[in-house]
C-alpha cells in the first residue's frame, strides 16, 4: 500500500488543522521523509520518458555549443518538432490549448509578429506603434464588455496572460485599500472554483485568501460569500465562467454585495470574455457579468484564448483611471532616470501586442459572432452525447466548457482510456470529474462525433475492467483525496523539477 496509502486510510476525513499538525510531525520521524521521497519517485518515474521524448533522436544541450549551429539545420529540426506536435491539437484532440489554429490565420499572426519582433512597449518613444496597438486593444475589449453602456471611463492594460491580469488587479486593490481605506491586512474573498492565480496573487502580495465553498449547482454561494466578508476584505471575486465546470457565478448579486461594502469586485472573464458577449447577441441566456453591472470594478479577459491572439496576451480592465493608477510601478530616485512600468514586466514583446491587435481587427464582430456560434452549437452536440451515456452526468448547466463525472465508474480511468485514444482532456477534483473546453478546433467536421464515439468506447472499457491499474488515475485519485495536502504539494513541485531536467 505504501506510506501514502496508509496515511490516506488512517486519517480518513479529519479536519485540515489536524492534517497540518500530523504532517508537521511526520517530518520529525526518522525515515518517513525518505519513504515519501521514494513514493514520489514511483509516482513520477514513468512520466519522464513522455515528458522528454526527444532525448534519443535530437541533440541535447546543457551548455552552449562551441560554434553556433547552421541556421537552416536548426530550422529544419524545429519544423520537425512542430509537425510532430501540431497534429494532435490541429485535429481537435486537445481541450482548450489552441483556440483558433487555422493554418492561414496562424501564418498571418506569425507575419505580423515578424514585422514587430524588435519592438518593446517599454521604449514608447522608439515604438509609438506599440502604444497605439495596446491602447486600442484595451479600448476595443472594454467596449465589448460594457464600457459603452456605463458611466465613467473603463480603462486597463495589456498583460502577458490571465494570471498576470489577475495578479495586477489584486495588487491594485491591495494598494488602493491601503491608501484609501487604511487596510494593512487585506483579504480576498473568492469561491473555491476561482482560478489559482488569485491564490498566487495572495501569496506574492501578502494578502489573505478566503476560499468559500460553492453551492450544489457548482456556482458561488451568495449567502456564504456574504458571511465571509470581513472588515479587511478588499475585493470579492466571481468567474464568468469558472475554469473547472464552465459555469457563470451570480455576478450581479456578488457585485452588489461588494458595492454595498464599498469594496472592489473582480469578474474573472479570462475564459469567457470573448465568448459571452457574442453568445448573448446570438440569443443565448447569458446573465450580466461585465461593467454594465455598477458593482463590477475590474475584469480580466484573455485575448490569447477566444480573442484568437497568439499566446502571451490578456487584458485587465478597471472602472476608471484612478483605480488603474494603483497598478503602476514608478521609480523617481533611480540614477538611471525616471522609470515607470504599467505591468509586472519592464521590457515586453511588442510583437505579441501587434499580433493581438491584428487578430482582433482581422476577426471583427462578425468573425467573433460566427466563431461563437460554431463553438456553442458544437458544444451543445457534445453535451447531448455525454448526457446520453448512462454512466456519465454533466455537472451544472455549461455552455461550452463541459465537465462530466460518473457516479458508478472511476472517471480518471475513463480519462486514461481517452488519453490512449489521443485525447488530452482536463482532470478535475472535488468532485472527481473531467472537462472538455470546446474551441474552433472541435468545430471541424467529424471531431464531435469522434469524441463521443471514443468516449463511449472508453466508458465501455472501464466498465469491463473497473479495477485495472496504471495510467494517471492513481495520481489523480491521490491528489483529490489524500488528506496531507503538503504531500500533494511536494509531488507537484517535483513534477515541475522534472520539466526542467535536461
Amino acid at each position: 500500500m505504501g506510506i501514502v496509502g496508509t496515511f490516506k486510510n488512517w486519517m480518513g476525513k479529519a479536519n485540515p488543522g489536524l492534517m497540518r499538525a500530523v504532517e508537521k510531525g511526520l517530518k520529525t520521524i526518522p525515515g518517513v521523509q525518505g519513504k515519501i521521497e521514494k513514493e514520489y519517485e514511483g509516482m513520477l518515474g514513468g512520466m519522464e520518458d513522455s515528458l522528454k521524448p526527444y532525448r534519443k533522436e535530437f541533440a541535447t544541450f546543457s551548455r552552449l555549443p562551441e560554434a553556433g549551429r547552421d541556421r537552416d539545420e536548426l530550422l529544419r529540426e524545429m519544423e520537425l518538432l512542430k509537425e510532430r506536435e501540431a497534429a494532435r491539437w490541429s485535429d481537435g484532440f486537445v481541450s482548450g490549448g489552441v483556440y483558433h489554429g487555422d493554418e492561414a490565420f496562424v501564418a498571418f499572426l506569425s507575419r505580423v509578429y515578424a514585422l514587430h519582433s524588435q519592438s518593446n512597449p517599454l521604449h514608447c518613444d522608439v515604438w509609438p506603434s506599440a502604444a497605439k496597438f495596446e491602447s486600442e486593444i484595451v479600448a476595443m475589449t472594454a467596449n465589448m464588455l460594457g464600457a459603452a453602456e456605463t458611466t465613467g471611463a473603463i480603462c486597463g492594460s495589456v498583460s502577458s496572460g490571465g494570471t498576470e491580469s489577475i495578479l495586477l488587479a489584486m495588487k491594485t486593490y491591495r494598494d488602493w485599500a491601503r491608501e484609501e481605506k487604511s487596510i494593512t491586512n487585506p483579504e480576498i474573498v473568492a469561491p473555491t472554483t476561482a482560478h489559482p492565480a488569485f491564490d498566487k496573487a495572495a501569496q506574492y502580495f501578502s494578502i489573505k485568501m478566503t476560499r468559500v465553498p460553492v453551492g450544489s449547482d457548482y456556482r458561488a454561494d451568495v449567502n456564504a460569500m456574504r458571511n465571509a466578508l470581513k472588515r479587511n476584505t478588499i475585493v470579492v471575486v466571481g468567474s464568468a465562467p469558472g475554469f473547472p465546470h464552465g459555469l457563470i457565478d451570480p455576478i450581479g448579486e456578488l457585485s452588489e454585495l461588494a458595492k454595498a461594502k464599498g469594496i472592489g469586485f473582480h469578474t474573472d472573464a479570462c475564459l469567457g470574455g470573448f465568448v459571452l458577449p457574442w453568445a448573448k447577441k446570438l440569443g443565448y441566456a447569458v446573465p450580466e457579468f461585465d461593467f454594465r453591472l455598477p458593482g463590477v470594478t475590474s475584469m480580466s479577459a484573455d485575448t490569447h484564448k477566444y480573442g484568437y491572439a497568439a499566446k502571451g496576451t490578456s487584458v485587465v480592465l478597471y472602472r476608471g483611471p484612478e483605480l488603474r493608477r494603483y497598478q503602476y510601478f514608478t521609480a523617481t530616485e533611480w540614477p538611471g532616470g525616471l522609470y515607470f512600468s504599467p505591468t509586472i514586466a519592464g521590457s515586453r514583446p511588442g510583437g505579441l501586442v501587434a499580433a493581438c491587435w491584428a487578430a482582433m481587427i482581422a476577426t471583427g464582430e462578425q468573425g467573433y459572432l460566427e466563431a461563437t456560434r460554431r463553438i456553442l452549437e458544437t458544444a451543445a452536440k457534445i453535451r447531448r452525447g455525454i448526457v446520453a451515456i448512462p454512466e456519465l452526468r454533466v455537472l451544472g448547466d455549461p455552455l461550452w466548457v463541459i465537465a462530466f463525472a460518473s457516479p458508478t465508474l472511476n472517471i480518471y480511468r475513463i480519462l486514461d482510456a481517452l488519453s490512449a485514444r489521443r485525447w488530452n482532456l482536463n482532470g478535475l477534483h472535488k468532485p472527481a470529474a473531467v472537462h472538455l473546453c470546446v474551441t474552433l478546433r472541435h468545430t471541424q467536421p467529424g471531431v464531435a462525433e469522434r469524441f463521443l464515439d471514443d468516449l463511449q468506447a472508453a466508458v465501455a472499457e472501464v466498465k469491463a475492467q473497473p479495477e485495472a491499474s496504471g495510467g494517471m488515475a492513481p495520481m489523480y485519485g491521490m491528489a483529490g483525496t489524500f488528506p496531507l495536502r503538503g504531500v500533494v504539494d511536494g509531488m507537484l513541485r517535483r513534477f515541475v523539477d522534472l520539466l526542467y531536467k535536461v
